[in-house]
């Protein structure tokens, strides 16, 4: 099994994660993995959704849209033709459903974030890469709100960050890039925690259906991945 990028199976691409890259967002990131790369900004409001003014409790949304030229040829914008795409509120959703995950929305009191994730460039993994880059941009809003005195303490309970894994050319293997993806056999996507929990797992057989143990080695490989991307997150937002 060669793959396209001549990567090991267990092999994440080039990650880099750059903090801070946006002058007026409260906390910024931008993710690179491999040609894929992600502007995550993070944006303080002090208001929250209708649903909950005066519970205390504050809120994390998400918001995602691909620039016109992140593929290979133009896309049209969204906002022109009035309406989002069923695939980008579906990942939209996933990414605000997986920061929230992890934070403790009542620490937060009556305030609103939401991460915006707009593609640079796409290569695979664009909504693996945004919740990724998106915790960052996450944390360092918090830290923001601490160096404001609105907050006390991040109110981050866990890490979180995803990964695409799949079946190629009959192997499990890390971290789809477009190649793969475009003729992987399976294609998923897992969300996982620093401490071992899951958030989401979207697995979709392309052909023949796959087993309860190749399903069982992409989770392994995915924990190796997220394993690597916890440490980078950490290093990107100076924790230990």
């Amino acid at each position: 099994m060669n793959r396209p990028s001549g990567r090991a199976a267990d092999a994440l691409r080039t990650v880099i994660l750059e903090p801070n890259v946006a002058r007026h967002a409260e906390g910024s990131c931008r993710i690179r993995m491999g040609n894929t790369e992600v502007l995550c900004t993070a944006s303080i409001e002090s208001r929250v959704p209708s649903f909950l003014r005066g519970t205390g409790q504050g809120w994390v949304t998400a918001e995602y849209g691909m620039l016109p030229r992140a593929t290979h040829t133009r896309s049209d914008r969204e906002a022109a033709r009035g309406k989002q795409s069923g695939r980008t509120q579906e990942i939209q959703r996933l990414i605000g459903r997986s920061l929230r995950a992890v934070t403790d929305l009542k620490a937060m009191g009556e305030m609103s974030i939401t991460v915006d994730c707009d593609v640079l460039t796409a290569d695979g993994g664009t909504r693996c890469a945004s919740i990724t880059g998106g915790w960052v941009a996450l944390h360092l809003a918090f830290r923001h709100a601490m160096r404001m005195n609105v907050l006390s303490t991040v109110p981050l309970r866990d890490q979180v960050a995803a990964v695409s894994c799949g079946i190629w050319q009959g192997a499990p293997v890390l971290d789809l890039d477009y190649d793969e993806d475009s003729k992987a056999q399976t294609d998923a996507n897992f969300v996982l925690t620093g401490k071992g929990g899951m958030v989401e797992v979207q697995g979709t057989a392309e052909g023949e259906p796959f087993s309860e143990a190749e399903l069982l080695a992409l989770l392994r490989l995915a924990r190796l991945g997220t394993d690597e991307l916890f440490r980078r997150q950490r290093a990107a937002v100076g924790i230990g």
